[in-house]
């Protein structure tokens, strides 16, 4: 008898494979909001700095995930500075999209088809819970901040600018 795959986008396979202890958030999607992570923000009813975006970066010649808050920006000299490297900058939209196997605006920091290098921005240990992408726009993922640090081996610094 053929063992059945667990269902759900890679993120919540890993989570669920991992043993973890999570909630999943669905929402409607609008294609016209500005701003996928406010979007997700306002649809959870939660403050925008409780929900983290993953952004994929280039530090001198590699790649990293970056995980901050919707309501601030990536600090690519502190992301830099946190991997050892001297300078980071934003990796190409479609290499990202090939790498982590999710489009932008669903890029999970947890199932990517390759492991990166992680780093969460140090903010995310003021909550007992995060919010992260679950894998497809529409799709949050709750957990605390250490689960998801232990899962992706992340290193907790502050990359994020208010």
């Amino acid at each position: 008898m053929a063992k059945k795959k667990p269902a759900g986008t890679p993120a919540i396979v890993a989570l669920t494979a991992a043993g973890a202890d999570f909630t999943v958030h669905a929402y409607e999607h609008d294609p016209a909001h500005p701003s996928y992570g406010e979007e997700a923000a306002q649809a959870l009813g939660v403050s925008p700095a409780q929900v983290f975006k993953t952004l994929l970066a280039d530090v001198d010649g590699s790649l990293v995930v970056a995980v901050v808050p919707v309501s601030g920006s990536l600090d690519l000299k502190a992301l830099a500075s946190a991997v050892g490297g001297k300078r980071a900058a934003m990796a190409d939209p479609a290499l990202a999209e090939r790498t982590t196997g999710y489009v932008l605006g669903g890029i999970s920091p947890l199932g990517q088809r390759k492991r990166l290098p992680t780093v969460l921005d140090a903010s995310a240990s003021g909550f007992p819970t995060i919010c992260v992408s679950a894998g497809r726009r529409g799709l949050e993922v709750e957990l605390p901040a250490s689960t998801l640090t232990t899962l992706t081996a992340a290193t907790l610094a502050p990359i994020a600018r208010a």
